[in-house]
Protein backbone atom coordinates (compact mmCIF):
# COMPACT_ATOMS: atom_id res chain seq x y z
CA UNK A 1 0.00 0.00 0.00
CA UNK A 2 3.10 2.21 1.03
CA UNK A 3 4.53 1.42 -2.46
CA UNK A 4 0.92 2.62 -4.30
CA UNK A 5 0.53 5.99 -2.22
CA UNK A 6 4.52 6.97 -3.24
CA UNK A 7 3.85 5.76 -6.77
CA UNK A 8 0.50 8.49 -6.80
CA UNK A 9 3.03 11.42 -4.88
CA UNK A 10 5.67 10.67 -7.61
CA UNK A 11 2.92 10.63 -10.23
CA UNK A 12 1.39 13.79 -9.14
CA UNK A 13 4.37 15.74 -8.46
CA UNK A 14 5.33 15.26 -12.35
CA UNK A 15 1.89 16.09 -13.42
CA UNK A 16 2.52 19.47 -11.56
CA UNK A 17 5.76 19.65 -12.82
CA UNK A 18 4.56 19.20 -16.32
CA UNK A 19 1.60 21.79 -16.18
CA UNK A 20 4.33 24.17 -14.77
CA UNK A 21 6.41 23.77 -17.64
CA UNK A 22 3.88 24.66 -20.05
CA UNK A 23 2.86 28.04 -18.34
CA UNK A 24 6.48 29.24 -18.44
CA UNK A 25 6.79 30.25 -22.15
CA UNK A 26 3.53 32.41 -21.75
CA UNK A 27 5.05 35.45 -19.80
CA UNK A 28 7.86 34.97 -22.85
CA UNK A 29 5.34 35.74 -24.85
CA UNK A 30 3.31 38.52 -23.45
CA UNK A 31 6.30 40.42 -23.17
CA UNK A 32 7.59 40.03 -26.69
CA UNK A 33 4.27 41.64 -27.43
CA UNK A 34 4.82 44.76 -25.29
CA UNK A 35 7.73 46.75 -26.87
CA UNK A 36 4.84 46.69 -30.10
CA UNK A 37 2.18 48.23 -27.95
CA UNK A 38 4.31 50.38 -25.50
CA UNK A 39 5.98 52.12 -28.88
CA UNK A 40 2.30 53.51 -29.83
CA UNK A 41 1.33 57.32 -28.36
CA UNK A 42 -0.79 56.74 -25.77
CA UNK A 43 -2.27 60.01 -26.22
CA UNK A 44 -3.05 59.43 -30.13
CA UNK A 45 -6.63 58.89 -32.00
CA UNK A 46 -7.80 54.98 -32.38
CA UNK A 47 -5.87 53.52 -35.11
CA UNK A 48 -2.75 54.98 -33.46
CA UNK A 49 -2.89 57.14 -37.02
CA UNK A 50 -0.25 60.23 -36.77
CA UNK A 51 -0.98 63.01 -34.92
CA UNK A 52 -3.20 65.86 -36.62
CA UNK A 53 -2.39 68.82 -38.51
CA UNK A 54 -5.51 70.72 -37.73
CA UNK A 55 -7.18 71.00 -34.07
CA UNK A 56 -8.15 67.81 -32.38
CA UNK A 57 -11.32 67.73 -30.40
CA UNK A 58 -9.53 66.94 -27.03
CA UNK A 59 -9.65 69.13 -24.45
CA UNK A 60 -6.14 70.63 -23.33
CA UNK A 61 -4.25 69.07 -21.03
CA UNK A 62 -4.56 69.54 -17.39
CA UNK A 63 -0.58 70.62 -15.99
CA UNK A 64 -0.18 70.10 -12.23
CA UNK A 65 -2.90 70.60 -9.66
CA UNK A 66 -5.76 73.22 -9.57
CA UNK A 67 -4.73 76.77 -9.15
CA UNK A 68 -5.16 78.63 -5.94
CA UNK A 69 -6.57 81.49 -8.27
CA UNK A 70 -10.18 81.96 -8.67
CA UNK A 71 -9.62 83.61 -11.75
CA UNK A 72 -7.07 81.39 -13.41
CA UNK A 73 -9.00 80.62 -17.00
CA UNK A 74 -9.61 76.93 -16.95
CA UNK A 75 -7.39 76.59 -20.46
CA UNK A 76 -4.62 77.71 -18.66
CA UNK A 77 -1.75 77.45 -15.98
CA UNK A 78 -1.26 79.53 -13.14
CA UNK A 79 1.56 78.74 -11.10
CA UNK A 80 1.42 80.20 -7.03
CA UNK A 81 4.98 81.23 -7.69
CA UNK A 82 4.62 83.38 -10.67
CA UNK A 83 1.21 84.93 -9.66
CA UNK A 84 1.59 87.47 -12.62
CA UNK A 85 2.09 84.94 -15.47
CA UNK A 86 -0.52 83.04 -17.36
CA UNK A 87 0.95 80.22 -19.50
CA UNK A 88 -1.78 78.87 -22.02
CA UNK A 89 0.90 77.39 -24.10
CA UNK A 90 0.31 74.18 -26.55
CA UNK A 91 -3.38 74.07 -25.18
CA UNK A 92 -5.21 73.44 -28.75
CA UNK A 93 -6.75 76.58 -28.18
CA UNK A 94 -9.12 78.40 -30.23
CA UNK A 95 -9.13 81.38 -29.43
CA UNK A 96 -7.63 83.67 -26.97
CA UNK A 97 -9.78 83.31 -23.31
CA UNK A 98 -10.65 85.91 -20.98
CA UNK A 99 -7.39 87.18 -19.37
CA UNK A 100 -7.82 88.47 -15.22
CA UNK A 101 -6.93 91.62 -14.52
CA UNK A 102 -3.43 90.65 -12.51
CA UNK A 103 -1.70 89.42 -15.44
CA UNK A 104 1.42 90.88 -16.51
CA UNK A 105 2.94 87.73 -18.82
CA UNK A 106 0.66 86.30 -21.35
CA UNK A 107 1.77 83.07 -22.67
CA UNK A 108 -0.42 81.77 -25.94
CA UNK A 109 2.19 80.21 -28.46
CA UNK A 110 1.86 76.98 -30.44
CA UNK A 111 -2.13 76.78 -30.59
CA UNK A 112 -4.82 77.32 -33.34
CA UNK A 113 -6.27 81.17 -32.57
CA UNK A 114 -7.22 82.59 -35.79
CA UNK A 115 -8.15 86.01 -34.55
CA UNK A 116 -7.88 88.01 -31.60
CA UNK A 117 -10.75 90.28 -30.07
CA UNK A 118 -11.18 92.90 -27.51
CA UNK A 119 -13.08 91.14 -25.78
CA UNK A 120 -10.11 89.28 -24.32
CA UNK A 121 -8.02 91.66 -23.01
CA UNK A 122 -10.75 94.11 -21.65
CA UNK A 123 -9.37 93.93 -18.46
CA UNK A 124 -6.23 93.16 -18.13
CA UNK A 125 -4.51 96.50 -18.90
CA UNK A 126 -1.15 95.79 -16.45
CA UNK A 127 -0.42 93.06 -19.62
CA UNK A 128 3.31 94.11 -20.30
CA UNK A 129 4.34 90.49 -22.32
CA UNK A 130 1.90 88.88 -24.66
CA UNK A 131 3.18 85.76 -26.30
CA UNK A 132 0.95 85.00 -29.61
CA UNK A 133 3.48 83.11 -32.13
CA UNK A 134 2.99 80.07 -33.88
CA UNK A 135 -1.13 80.25 -34.06
CA UNK A 136 -3.36 80.94 -37.27
CA UNK A 137 -3.81 84.33 -36.90
CA UNK A 138 -5.54 85.73 -39.84
CA UNK A 139 -6.81 89.35 -38.22
CA UNK A 140 -6.67 91.71 -35.16
CA UNK A 141 -9.85 93.74 -33.99
CA UNK A 142 -9.11 97.64 -34.16
CA UNK A 143 -7.69 99.08 -30.76
CA UNK A 144 -7.18 96.29 -29.03
CA UNK A 145 -3.73 96.51 -28.50
CA UNK A 146 -3.82 100.05 -27.87
CA UNK A 147 -6.12 99.47 -24.89
CA UNK A 148 -3.07 97.84 -23.08
CA UNK A 149 -0.99 100.84 -22.34
CA UNK A 150 1.77 98.84 -20.28
CA UNK A 151 2.60 96.63 -23.04
CA UNK A 152 6.61 96.26 -23.74
CA UNK A 153 6.73 92.92 -25.47
CA UNK A 154 4.61 91.99 -28.75
CA UNK A 155 5.24 88.40 -30.33
CA UNK A 156 3.16 87.64 -33.27
CA UNK A 157 5.73 85.71 -35.15
CA UNK A 158 4.50 82.34 -37.17
CA UNK A 159 0.78 83.63 -38.27
CA UNK A 160 -0.98 84.78 -41.13
CA UNK A 161 -0.97 88.67 -40.90
CA UNK A 162 -0.99 90.28 -43.94
CA UNK A 163 -0.76 94.02 -42.30
CA UNK A 164 1.11 95.43 -39.66
CA UNK A 165 -1.89 95.45 -36.25
CA UNK A 166 -2.60 99.31 -36.07
CA UNK A 167 -3.35 101.52 -32.94
CA UNK A 168 -0.01 99.63 -31.23
CA UNK A 169 0.55 101.13 -27.93
CA UNK A 170 3.37 103.50 -27.96
CA UNK A 171 5.42 101.81 -25.07
CA UNK A 172 6.38 99.10 -26.96
CA UNK A 173 9.98 97.86 -27.08
CA UNK A 174 9.87 94.79 -28.98
CA UNK A 175 7.47 93.91 -32.03
CA UNK A 176 8.47 90.22 -33.67
CA UNK A 177 6.26 89.83 -36.71
CA UNK A 178 8.30 87.54 -38.84
CA UNK A 179 7.12 84.46 -40.41
CA UNK A 180 3.48 86.07 -41.70
CA UNK A 181 2.35 87.09 -44.80
CA UNK A 182 2.48 90.80 -44.40
CA UNK A 183 2.50 93.28 -47.43
CA UNK A 184 0.93 96.10 -45.79
CA UNK A 185 2.06 98.44 -43.48
CA UNK A 186 -0.43 101.24 -42.37
CA UNK A 187 0.72 105.00 -42.20
CA UNK A 188 1.74 105.56 -38.81
CA UNK A 189 1.82 102.12 -37.73
CA UNK A 190 4.84 102.82 -35.38
CA UNK A 191 3.78 106.32 -34.77
CA UNK A 192 5.46 108.12 -31.22
CA UNK A 193 7.07 104.46 -30.67
CA UNK A 194 10.18 106.44 -29.22
CA UNK A 195 10.89 103.29 -27.01
CA UNK A 196 10.75 100.48 -29.23
CA UNK A 197 14.46 98.84 -29.42
CA UNK A 198 13.63 95.64 -31.89
CA UNK A 199 11.42 95.59 -34.82
CA UNK A 200 11.26 92.04 -36.39
CA UNK A 201 9.76 91.71 -40.01
CA UNK A 202 11.47 89.30 -41.68
CA UNK A 203 10.13 86.44 -43.87
CA UNK A 204 7.16 88.11 -45.04
CA UNK A 205 6.08 89.89 -48.64
CA UNK A 206 6.96 93.48 -47.84
CA UNK A 207 8.18 95.33 -50.99
CA UNK A 208 9.24 98.94 -51.83
CA UNK A 209 5.74 100.37 -51.91
CA UNK A 210 4.70 98.73 -48.37
CA UNK A 211 7.34 101.21 -46.82
CA UNK A 212 6.14 104.45 -46.99
CA UNK A 213 9.10 107.58 -46.61
CA UNK A 214 8.36 108.57 -42.80
CA UNK A 215 7.35 105.06 -41.99
CA UNK A 216 10.36 104.58 -39.55
CA UNK A 217 10.76 108.16 -38.30
CA UNK A 218 9.43 108.20 -35.05
CA UNK A 219 11.48 105.05 -33.67
CA UNK A 220 14.62 107.42 -32.72
CA UNK A 221 15.96 104.65 -30.41
CA UNK A 222 15.56 101.40 -32.60
CA UNK A 223 18.37 99.03 -31.90
CA UNK A 224 17.65 96.37 -34.51
CA UNK A 225 16.00 96.38 -37.93
CA UNK A 226 15.13 93.00 -39.70
CA UNK A 227 13.77 93.19 -43.02
CA UNK A 228 15.40 90.33 -44.39
CA UNK A 229 13.80 87.72 -46.90
CA UNK A 230 11.35 90.02 -48.44
CA UNK A 231 10.87 91.52 -51.71
CA UNK A 232 12.94 94.81 -51.47
CA UNK A 233 14.68 96.34 -54.62
CA UNK A 234 15.48 99.55 -52.85
CA UNK A 235 17.27 100.11 -49.68
CA UNK A 236 14.63 100.74 -46.63
CA UNK A 237 14.20 105.14 -46.77
CA UNK A 238 15.28 106.94 -43.48
CA UNK A 239 16.14 104.40 -41.27
CA UNK A 240 16.43 105.54 -38.14
CA UNK A 241 20.73 106.29 -37.19
CA UNK A 242 20.34 104.62 -34.02
CA UNK A 243 20.66 101.46 -35.28
CA UNK A 244 23.27 98.91 -34.52
CA UNK A 245 22.05 96.13 -36.18
CA UNK A 246 20.78 96.11 -40.01
CA UNK A 247 19.18 92.60 -41.67
CA UNK A 248 18.71 92.67 -45.54
CA UNK A 249 19.56 89.37 -46.43
CA UNK A 250 17.62 87.61 -49.20
CA UNK A 251 15.57 90.44 -50.58
CA UNK A 252 16.08 92.27 -54.31
CA UNK A 253 18.19 94.95 -53.62
CA UNK A 254 20.28 95.99 -56.65
CA UNK A 255 21.96 99.09 -54.91
CA UNK A 256 23.28 101.62 -51.91
CA UNK A 257 22.77 105.10 -52.72
CA UNK A 258 25.87 107.59 -51.91
CA UNK A 259 25.31 108.62 -48.55
CA UNK A 260 23.19 105.71 -47.39
CA UNK A 261 25.29 105.60 -43.89
CA UNK A 262 26.56 108.90 -43.60
CA UNK A 263 24.92 109.77 -40.61
CA UNK A 264 25.00 106.18 -38.93
CA UNK A 265 27.57 106.61 -35.04
CA UNK A 266 26.67 103.45 -33.95
CA UNK A 267 25.74 100.81 -36.87
CA UNK A 268 28.31 97.78 -35.89
CA UNK A 269 26.77 95.12 -38.13
CA UNK A 270 25.48 95.00 -41.73
CA UNK A 271 23.63 91.90 -43.57
CA UNK A 272 23.15 91.94 -47.22
CA UNK A 273 23.75 88.54 -48.23
CA UNK A 274 21.46 87.02 -50.85
CA UNK A 275 20.74 90.00 -53.24
CA UNK A 276 21.71 91.52 -56.48
CA UNK A 277 24.22 94.00 -55.52
CA UNK A 278 26.99 94.51 -58.10
CA UNK A 279 29.95 96.95 -58.39
CA UNK A 280 28.19 99.59 -59.91
CA UNK A 281 25.29 99.21 -57.68
CA UNK A 282 28.02 100.50 -54.79
CA UNK A 283 29.88 103.80 -54.21
CA UNK A 284 33.32 103.07 -53.42
CA UNK A 285 33.38 104.23 -50.01
CA UNK A 286 29.58 103.65 -49.29
CA UNK A 287 30.71 101.01 -46.13
CA UNK A 288 34.04 103.13 -45.08
CA UNK A 289 32.14 104.27 -41.97
CA UNK A 290 34.09 103.70 -38.65
CA UNK A 291 31.55 101.92 -36.55
CA UNK A 292 30.83 98.81 -38.60
CA UNK A 293 32.73 95.87 -37.69
CA UNK A 294 30.17 92.97 -39.36
CA UNK A 295 29.81 93.54 -42.42
CA UNK A 296 27.97 90.81 -44.78
CA UNK A 297 28.02 90.57 -48.52
CA UNK A 298 28.19 87.20 -49.59
CA UNK A 299 25.68 85.55 -52.69
CA UNK A 300 25.77 88.65 -54.62
CA UNK A 301 27.36 89.95 -57.74
CA UNK A 302 30.24 91.69 -57.06
CA UNK A 303 33.92 91.73 -58.63
CA UNK A 304 35.99 93.81 -56.44
CA UNK A 305 36.29 94.00 -52.72
CA UNK A 306 34.47 97.49 -51.90
CA UNK A 307 36.72 99.84 -50.07
CA UNK A 308 36.08 99.80 -45.80
CA UNK A 309 37.10 101.15 -42.66
CA UNK A 310 40.41 100.50 -40.92
CA UNK A 311 38.07 99.23 -38.01
CA UNK A 312 36.40 96.50 -39.66
CA UNK A 313 36.83 93.04 -38.04
CA UNK A 314 34.74 90.64 -40.02
CA UNK A 315 34.06 90.66 -44.37
CA UNK A 316 32.01 88.24 -45.80
CA UNK A 317 32.25 88.45 -49.49
CA UNK A 318 32.28 84.44 -50.29
CA UNK A 319 29.98 83.72 -53.50
CA UNK A 320 30.82 87.01 -55.37
CA UNK A 321 32.45 87.36 -58.81
CA UNK A 322 35.91 88.67 -57.35
CA UNK A 323 39.12 87.32 -59.70
CA UNK A 324 41.89 89.00 -57.81
CA UNK A 325 42.68 90.23 -54.52
CA UNK A 326 44.94 93.80 -54.77
CA UNK A 327 46.39 94.18 -50.80
CA UNK A 328 47.31 97.58 -51.62
CA UNK A 329 44.09 98.70 -53.29
CA UNK A 330 41.45 97.52 -50.25
CA UNK A 331 43.93 98.34 -47.53
CA UNK A 332 42.00 101.19 -45.56
CA UNK A 333 44.37 104.71 -43.91
CA UNK A 334 46.01 103.67 -40.85
CA UNK A 335 43.08 104.60 -37.91
CA UNK A 336 44.37 107.29 -36.06
CA UNK A 337 42.99 105.95 -33.04
CA UNK A 338 44.75 102.57 -33.58
CA UNK A 339 48.14 102.98 -32.01
CA UNK A 340 49.86 100.24 -33.64
CA UNK A 341 48.31 101.85 -37.00
CA UNK A 342 47.37 98.76 -38.64
CA UNK A 343 43.40 97.87 -39.52
CA UNK A 344 41.51 95.48 -37.19
CA UNK A 345 40.47 92.88 -39.90
CA UNK A 346 40.10 89.61 -38.22
CA UNK A 347 38.25 87.61 -40.74
CA UNK A 348 37.97 87.53 -44.48
CA UNK A 349 35.68 85.10 -46.22
CA UNK A 350 36.50 85.23 -50.53
CA UNK A 351 35.29 81.48 -51.33
CA UNK A 352 32.93 80.57 -54.32
CA UNK A 353 35.19 83.49 -55.97
CA UNK A 354 37.38 82.94 -59.33
CA UNK A 355 40.29 83.05 -56.90
CA UNK A 356 42.41 80.10 -55.56
CA UNK A 357 45.00 80.33 -53.14
CA UNK A 358 47.67 81.13 -51.59
CA UNK A 359 46.46 84.92 -50.31
CA UNK A 360 48.46 87.31 -51.80
CA UNK A 361 51.81 88.43 -49.57
CA UNK A 362 50.33 92.38 -49.96
CA UNK A 363 47.31 91.48 -48.16
CA UNK A 364 49.06 89.48 -44.92
CA UNK A 365 51.27 92.86 -44.57
CA UNK A 366 48.01 95.54 -44.52
CA UNK A 367 45.90 93.30 -42.23
CA UNK A 368 48.28 91.70 -39.70
CA UNK A 369 45.72 91.10 -37.53
CA UNK A 370 43.85 88.86 -39.75
CA UNK A 371 43.34 85.31 -37.72
CA UNK A 372 41.22 83.58 -40.80
CA UNK A 373 41.50 83.48 -44.35
CA UNK A 374 39.05 81.45 -46.83
CA UNK A 375 39.80 81.54 -50.10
Amino acid sequence: MKVVLAYCSLLVLLLIADVNGQRRPKPTKSTTKKPSVLKKPTLSPPKFEPEPQEPTDFPPPILGPPSIFPDCPKECFCPSSYPNALYCENRNLRKVPIIPFRAHYLYLQNNYIDKVTADSFQNCTELKWINLGNNRIRSVEKQVFEKLPNLLYLYMEKNELKEVPDYLPAGLEQIRLSHNQISRIPNGAFSKMEHLALLDLHHNMITDSSLSKNIFEDLKNLVQLNLAHNTLRKMPANVPISLFQLFLDRNNIEEIPQDYFKNFANLAFVRLNYNQLSDKGLPKMVFNITSLLDLHLSHNKLSNIPMFSSELEQLHLNNNHIERVNGTEICPPHSMHDETGAPKLRYLRLDGNHLSPPVPLDVIMCFRQLHAVVI
